[in-house]
């Protein structure tokens, strides 16, 4: 059984639609980020820098102790490896895997994430940076879109958990002010991941656990965005 401390962020989706790929058992306990779940001591124990999701996996490979794993690059990584799933065992196309795995990791999700922040949170529009990471994020999906070009999905012929980091990234397109229609390749893409049976199943099962915005007010604001080094001491 795998504990999922989630929230329906993108970074949470990602697990959610390997569990419903794989059918893991696994048991959601949510963690309000509004409120200020990921402050909790039991929280922390697993998730050291107070962001979600995390697991905590009460069967690991070979037994023993239950192992816990934040970081949602991570998570994919190791659940590929306990299932042997979404993750090529060959050297190349693991590589090819983990270094999109890696891509998303360190800018589709920053930059689609900065965006998001100051298009629609940030209490003063800063056009400065909104031109900046709106077109960071629509270089970005120009860069998926060429990659695209050539194969069904991210990795090559098979969908991976490549695939499944930047999905739920894209799912925002519209509000990162991008238009699907520019980037054809990344649309087909898209869509095919979308109609595919274990995402539905992860989206619809994130409607029953929060389907309202998680910034509705000024305390959730403060709790999301007011965070420096007093935070974690």
């Amino acid at each position: 059984m795998i504990d999922l401390y989630y929230w329906t962020t993108p970074n949470g989706h990602k697990i959610t639609l390997f569990l419903e790929e794989t059918g893991l058992q696994y048991k959601l306990i949510p963690v309000n980020i509004g409120k200020g779940d990921q402050f909790k001591p039991e929280f922390l124990k697993i998730a050291p820098n107070n962001r979600i999701p995390a697991m905590v996996d009460h069967d690991p490979a070979g037994g023993g102790e239950p192992i816990s794993v934040f970081e949602s690059g991570a998570m994919l990584l190791y659940l590929a490896e306990k299932t042997g799933r979404f993750l090529p065992t060959d050297l190349r196309g693991r590589t090819e895997v983990l270094q999109w795995l890696f891509w998303q990791m360190g800018g589709l999700g920053p930059m689609a994430g900065q965006n998001h922040h100051f298009n629609g949170y940030a209490p003063e529009k800063i056009q400065y940076a909104i031109d900046r990471y709106v077109g960071e994020t629509g270089r970005l999906y120009g860069v998926l879109n060429k990659r695209l070009a050539d194969r069904e999905f991210v990795a090559g012929t098979e969908y991976s958990i490549a695939d499944m980091a930047c999905y739920p990234w894209i799912v925002s397109h519209e509000k990162q002010s991008q238009d699907l229609n520019d980037f054809p390749n990344l649309k087909r893409w898209f869509d095919t991941i979308a109609q595919r049976p274990a995402t539905i199943r992860a989206y619809e099962m994130a409607k029953t656990i929060n389907s309202g915005p998680t910034v509705h007010d000024e305390e959730a604001r403060r709790i999301l965005f007011g965070q420096n080094a007093q935070t974690v001491r």
